[in-house]
């Protein structure tokens, strides 16, 4: 098992979202520049196929091209992460071997979707599934799309399982996060990190690890800054960095009417930005002209060129 991260991983790792040209095919160029992009932001890592990598609605064979590509092209200068969640045990040690060939340094599991497992169930499967695991692997709690929780007792349980070395989290749940770090209170090199970008800086202050914010796929300086005015207790610039993460969250999130809008707005955002397509896999479809258009109004007043 590969075991070259100095733990517990810190930082902003942003969850990388696929460019597209089509269902079957990588936008490679716009993915190039997506990880120049964000690798030049001070990113401390890279995160492919998670939610925001559509990870669920992508081939098998794209998901392999993803994480050869990007293996290669970020080329040891960070970390990189592969989410292997699936529904089949024997598809996510698949895909987990390959990121281990391709030189990824750790794997990404949420619970399988679909059947959903209690506490006692998803413990044994974490446990099965790491005999054979070639990479380090974080657990990734995310209830609103798999219908199932890490329970803070379970994951104070998985983390004494050999290889599993962190978590992320996107419930939204700020109680769960305390009663999360209450219980790795003893394991200072169990990375804990949070996915919603609009209170890492809070996680933060209060012990956690960083972020995997989507966010960092537009403007990965603005989220570095403020993780480390974060870790620093500056206050005096958390404050101003903290509004332009609000604005980008409660603006371009919210285009359109849909659960998908945050991925699109996102989508959009960067395609405006020039730095990749915004193609999104079915069943969900990119913006029309009139949601561009009101994307392309809230970047020009977000004075995007400063943050980039």
């Amino acid at each position: 098992m590969k075991d070259k991260l100095k733990l517990p991983l810190h930082g902003i790792i942003p969850p990388l979202v696929t460019p597209l040209l089509d269902n079957n095919t990588l936008d490679i160029e716009g993915l190039e520049r997506l990880i120049e992009h964000t690798i030049s932001g001070g990113v401390h890592g890279i995160f492919i196929l998670g939610t925001t990598g559509e990870f669920a609605s992508l081939s098998y064979n794209l998901r392999r091209e993803l994480t050869e590509r990007t293996c290669q092209l970020v080329n040891g200068r960070v970390p990189v992460l592969v989410g292997v969640t699936d529904s089949a045990f024997s598809e996510s040690i698949n895909l987990a071997k390959v990121a281990a060939d391709c030189g990824a340094d750790a794997v990404v599991l949420a619970p399988p979707y679909y059947f959903a497992s209690g506490q006692p169930e998803l413990l044994e499967y974490l446990k099965r599934i790491m005999i054979q695991m070639p990479l380090p692997l974080f657990i990734y709690n995310m209830p609103v799309h798999t219908k199932v929780i890490f329970e803070p007792a379970t994951v104070k349980a998985a983390a004494t399982i050999p290889g599993i070395i962190g978590m992320k989290d996107s419930s939204s749940n700020l109680a769960y996060f305390k009663q999360v770090q209450y219980g790795l209170r003893d394991r200072q090199d169990f990375t804990f990190m949070v996915g919603p970008e609009e209170f890492m800086s809070e996680f933060v202050l209060t012990g956690g690890h960083g972020g995997v914010n989507g966010g960092a796929n537009m403007f990965p300086k603005l989220y570095v800054e403020l993780y480390h005015a974060s870790v620093n207790r500056a206050f005096e610039k958390i404050g101003p960095l903290q509004q332009k993460v609000m604005q980008i969250s409660t603006q371009i999130y919210n285009v359109g009417h849909y659960g998908s809008s945050y991925l699109k707005g996102l989508k959009c955002a960067l395609s405006v930005m020039g730095i990749c397509s915004d193609y999104m896999a079915e069943p969900f479809h990119r913006f029309k002209q009139p949601e561009r258009i009101k994307i392309e109004q809230i970047l020009e007043e977000l004075n995007y060129r400063d943050l980039i």
